[in-house]
């Protein structure tokens, strides 16, 4: 494998929570001749594989996912900088939001890369966001999945506010409704209609690709 030294480098930078470094690790395995898929897979997604189990051991806490994520996002940031990757993006657009009234994103944020890396689009709407620019959203961009992240249980009717809107609109059986989020689970998930509940950041882009493929 072409640039297998410095696709380790990619990796452990992601396992060091060091941006920079990862940014500098992707170009070097550029000009090495490594593919654009074993950056990605072998670098990066390794690299958050370990930070995910690190996390599970009690070795890392929310702090260092965040940092991870933001580490995997300058690597993919330089990654499509420097090559056309677009072929890698074979799995359909997804838009992440987190529900009116609700303004955390430290999950979504973890999320967004990750999936970036798994072959989506992501369009990240942000915090706070109404049910009618989420429908507005999945149908400018064709979206395949929309991910919603639900923190404040007080906030929970939005989930359902959001899935009635786009039944109202004719763009539900079209899409694939999956929740996350500390106020989550799956009852509620399947209490507002949604497809599927996530438990973690790390198995969003899992469950998210397995919907997709029908599998």
């Amino acid at each position: 494998m072409a640039g297998t030294e410095e696709i380790l480098k990619v990796r452990q930078s992601i396992i060091d929570l060091d941006k920079e470094s990862t940014g500098k690790a992707v170009i070097e395995a550029i000009r090495a001749g490594a593919s654009t898929q074993d950056i990605i897979e072998k670098g990066m997604k390794d690299g958050m594989s370990e930070v995910g189990r690190k996390y599970e051991a009690g070795e890392f806490y929310l702090a260092e996912l965040v940092l991870s994520a933001e580490a995997m996002q300058k690597g993919l940031d330089v990654l499509e900088s420097e090559v056309p990757w677009e072929a890698v993006r074979q799995n359909g657009t997804v838009v992440l939001a987190t529900v009116k009234g609700d303004m955390h994103d430290t999950g979504k944020n973890i999320v967004a890369p990750m999936l970036s890396a798994s072959g989506f689009k992501v369009i990240d709407l942000g915090v706070d966001v109404p049910s009618a620019a989420i429908v507005d959203a999945v149908r400018e961009d064709g979206a395949a999945v929309l991910g919603l992240s639900l923190v404040l249980p007080s906030q929970a009717f939005e989930v359902g506010n959001t899935v009635k809107a786009l039944e109202e609109s004719g763009l539900r059986e079209g899409v694939k409704v999956v929740l996350g989020g500390a106020g989550s689970s799956p009852e509620l998930a399947s209490e507002m209609g949604c497809d599927a509940h996530v438990g973690s950041a790390f198995d969003a882009a899992r469950v998210i690709e397995a919907l997709v493929k029908g599998s």
